[in-house]
């Protein structure tokens, strides 16, 4: 499953909802809560032996944030790669 987040600060309950192998894209205002020191930090970094998390370059744009900043392990993507996730996941959740 394909979790579209939307939402800032992130709710713990959208990631406790992600089952082993789902994605998760952090859009918007989202992108600012995986900074490395982010209040979801210890969270993701729990999740990501068993989920891929990204975030969309665009949206890091915007903010004026940098790739350094984020947190480790996430991947940074773009509009394309985000079509390409909603081909790769039939089942779309959108958190905002």
């Amino acid at each position: 499953m394909l979790h579209l987040i939307f939402q800032s600060p992130v709710d713990k309950a959208v990631l406790d909802r992600m089952a082993s192998g789902d994605v998760a894209v952090f859009l918007d205002s989202a992108v600012l809560s995986v900074l490395k020191n982010g209040k979801i930090a210890g969270l993701l970094s729990n999740k990501l032996n068993s989920n891929r998390f990204c975030v969309l370059s665009e949206d890091m744009k915007a903010r004026g944030i940098l790739a350094v900043e984020l947190m480790a392990g996430l991947e940074v993507i773009d509009y394309p790669g985000l079509v390409n996730l909603t081909v790769e996941n039939p089942l779309i959740a959108s958190w905002s």
